[in-house]
């Protein structure tokens, strides 16, 4: 079924944006303004990464839209596993000079 495409104002990625910004702003605060413990700071700015990667995603790489939605979830979980894969290998080759 195809879906209207209408060229009207982009409503969704102004929110994006908009709560993008949010995020960033946040975890600079949190940065610069807090007196939390250094790993605490790292745990929270990690945490508002990873929700503003997801809601990048979301709203910006239409991770909703599609004939087949499951391929594309399957794409970015393969996308993951080859990050992971890539910097560990990267690690341990470092560290153990293998």
């Amino acid at each position: 079924m195809a879906k209207n495409n209408t060229k009207g104002f982009p409503l969704t990625h102004v929110l994006g944006f908009i709560m993008s910004l949010v995020l960033t702003f946040a975890a600079l605060g949190v940065a610069l303004k807090t007196n939390l413990p250094f790993k605490t700071i790292l745990w929270i700015i990690g945490s508002l990464a990873v929700i503003q990667a997801a809601l990048q995603l979301y709203m910006f790489m239409h991770m909703n839209e599609g004939e087949d939605g499951k391929s594309q979830v399957i794409n970015v979980i393969y996308g993951f596993f080859i990050a992971i894969v890539t910097v560990a290998g990267s690690i341990w080759v470092m560290s153990f000079g293998m």
